[in-house]
């Protein structure tokens, strides 16, 4: 541990016990950047409000019923609740715009005290509640409550959204605080809760959540849809989605569930889900969540996938038609262990979730291909943690691996930093240690050790340090820098000998056409030199025309996209990649494309680069505001809410 992390702990402490002393309230030390406003967010985790080291709920049982017209979820909530001080005489919890009516203690069957605080912006509400019985170190409160229509972890569709145009949708998006908007809980991943969930919906659509399903009930109004999750997540994993949903079964333990329009498309796409996990289980071990179904997604939901458990929700973005972006499955496979059954103690040390699952994930990709095939992703994983670090600053704090959240709001700091320098530090002490053949067996026993456990980073340090020291002292091992690695800002100070052999193609292709003098010779690349590129030898290629230092012409990039025919391509990063190039080169004819497609797709990968790009270009900044303007309603709150951002119409 850090001398400044203990003196902060010891500190803490301090304060805390001179608190009680004083009027047996519980103080928390702030530092000194922190607004009054924040005065209420924990020392543990400064995204929650929660205090579990004074009382920490158990255990999660809903009971809801949705409305569509409303836009609300109306019900109770039953939190079991465990008196962890002595002498506690309250719980907090986090809560984001509920309206709250009641709570009852139910085994004296009596109301509690309570109060909520004053909202402090994206982070919603500290709700306390009163511990009645003092004596008493184990208590269950029904809090009765309903969402709001503004709920930031759900997003609404109406019939014309959908797939179908017949029935309304509703998902959610609960990473990293946006539990609490759901429903009153300790919404901080430190916590990890079983739960359960009855949940009414009208009778004509299906409810699916991060759970077993273990049964249905049909009522004369609708149906009622029974959930289970006995394996302890962190609030952030409870998901829900309610639809016009089919399914269709894909492997012993695997249904792919979607709309009817793109189900057989979504079956197709990813009907190789049983051989990923199965890989996944040979490099991690068992795999403990029973089921693994993945949820297809409308287009307006903000991320490539989200590993909710027992339930993949991924974007409608992979489905390219030849299963060339299922890498993102692989990747939510491998959140099984590193996220869902070990998981970061708060968002502070997101790389634990992030950086382990791109690891393990190039791992997958490696066996069911070649070892020149991972490490050709972990090249294109480069190229854009390059990107990522030019546009934040080689010295922003957010480019270091274990990032200072007080004060910032975890969707403000998100950035492929974490994923990528995260693989990246992996990757180095792989090497440190003698290679995979050492690494993999103390990955798993690092699985094992910490499973159903939330961990922060001196946990891993701690850990691996114990299993690989003492060591000589020519050993690898003692020369490993970690605070460079993890409080280093910038690129990884360490970058590895990549093997090239998958990338060649990309990178002669590059090389020729940016020495092609196009105004005064031939194409020197003609279709058929490009027809055996995997998507992935495209992606690359693309990207580094993005990185290029100079701006190429349009009528070289007119030529590039005759010969890739990029105009009937449905691989969505490809898209990304060259819309990006188009707008870099100020082709004005494309900003309609643009513009067209950032209505279409809601992924804050692809909308994001997009929305800075037009900001970026004078010509088309007014474009992309009144674009984000009009369509703001029909996204999701974590991409509005950062776009608006980028765009910096909330300065």
């Amino acid at each position: 541990m850090r001398k400044e992390t203990i003196l902060f702990v010891a500190t803490s402490l301090l304060v805390a016990l001179l608190g009680t002393f004083l009027n047996n309230s519980y103080f928390q030390l702030i530092p000194p950047k922190l607004s009054k406003n924040m005065a209420g967010l924990s020392p543990l985790d400064p995204s929650s409000y929660s205090r579990p080291e004074i009382a920490i709920v158990t255990n999660i049982e809903l009971n809801l019923s949705v409305s569509f017209e409303k836009k609300i979820f109306t019900g109770f909530v039953d939190l079991h609740v465990q008196k962890v001080q002595e002498g506690a005489d309250e719980v907090i919890l986090d809560s984001k715009d509920l309206n709250i009516t009641k709570i009852l203690e139910t085994e004296l069957n009596t109301e509690v005290k309570y109060t909520i605080d004053e909202p402090f912006g994206e982070f919603g509400s500290k709700l306390t509640v009163e511990l009645p019985n003092k004596n008493s170190k184990d208590y269950v409160f029904r809090i009765e409550y309903e969402t709001s229509a503004n709920a930031s972890g759900l997003q609404w569709l109406s019939p014309d959204q959908t797939s179908g145009k017949k029935h309304p949708y509703l998902f959610s998006q609960f990473q990293a605080v946006h539990a609490r908007s759901f429903l009153p809980c300790q919404d901080t991943p430190g916590v990890k809760n079983k739960y359960a969930a009855t949940i009414s919906a009208p009778p004509q659509l299906t409810v699916l959540m991060s759970a077993i399903r273990d049964r249905t009930r049909e009522l004369h109004d609708g149906k009622l849809f029974h959930f289970v999750q006995d394996v302890p997540i962190p609030s952030y994993l409870i998901a829900i989605a309610i639809g016009a949903l089919e399914s269709r079964k894909i492997g012993p333990r695997s249904h792919v569930w979607a709309e009817e329009e793109i189900i057989e498309q979504s079956a197709f796409e990813f009907a190789n889900t049983e051989h990923q996990l199965q890989t996944a289980e040979s490099i991690c071990g068992p795999y403990v969540w029973g089921i693994y179904d993945l949820l297809v997604l409308p287009p307006s939901f903000p991320f490539g996938g989200m590993e909710n458990p027992c339930l993949t929700f991924v974007t409608p973005t992979l489905l390219a038609g030849d299963r060339s972006l299922v890498n993102v499955v692989a990747h939510e496979i491998a959140h099984s262990w590193t996220g869902n059954l070990i998981t970061n103690r708060n968002f502070e040390h997101f790389w634990l979730n992030e950086g382990f699952t791109v690891f393990i994930e190039r791992k997958i990709l490696g066996r069911l291909l070649s070892p020149q095939d991972q490490d050709f992703q972990a090249m294109e994983g480069l190229a854009e943690l390059k990107d990522a670090v030019k546009r934040l600053g080689a010295d922003s704090p957010l480019t270091r691996l274990v990032v200072d959240l007080k004060g910032l709001h975890p969707d403000d700091a998100f950035s492929t930093v974490p994923y990528e320098k995260g693989q990246t530090f992996l990757r180095y002490l792989e090497e440190a240690v003698g290679g995979p053949s050492v690494f993999e067996p103390f990955l798993r026993k690092y699985f094992d050790t910490y499973k159903y456990e939330s961990i922060d980073t001196v946990d891993f340090k701690t850990f691996f340090i114990k299993e690989f020291c003492p060591c000589g002292k020519d050993n690898k091992v003692k020369q490993i820098d970690w605070d460079l690695w993890l409080y280093g800002t910038g690129l990884p100070p360490y970058i590895p000998d990549y093997d090239k052999t998958v990338g060649e193609i990309s990178i002669h292709l590059f090389e020729t056409l940016s020495s092609w003098n196009e105004t005064a010779e031939p194409t020197p690349v003609i279709a058929d030199d490009v027809k055996y590129m995997s998507a992935s030898q495209i992606i690359y290629f693309l990207q580094l025309v993005l990185d290029a230092p100079t701006v190429w012409s349009i009528l070289k990039l007119t030529e590039i996209q005759r010969i890739f025919e990029l105009e009937k391509n449905k691989n969505s990063e490809i898209k990304l990649r060259w819309l990006r190039i188009c707008m870099k080169s100020q082709w004005e004819e494309k900003i309609a494309d643009v513009l067209f497609w950032l209505n279409e797709v809601g992924r804050m990968k692809y909308v994001r680069p997009l929305y800075r790009d037009l900001y970026a270009w004078e010509s088309a900044r007014y474009k992309a505001i009144e674009n984000f303007k009009a369509n703001k309603k029909y996204m999701m709150h974590v991409s509005a809410y950062t776009v608006e951002k980028d765009l910096h119409l909330n300065e």
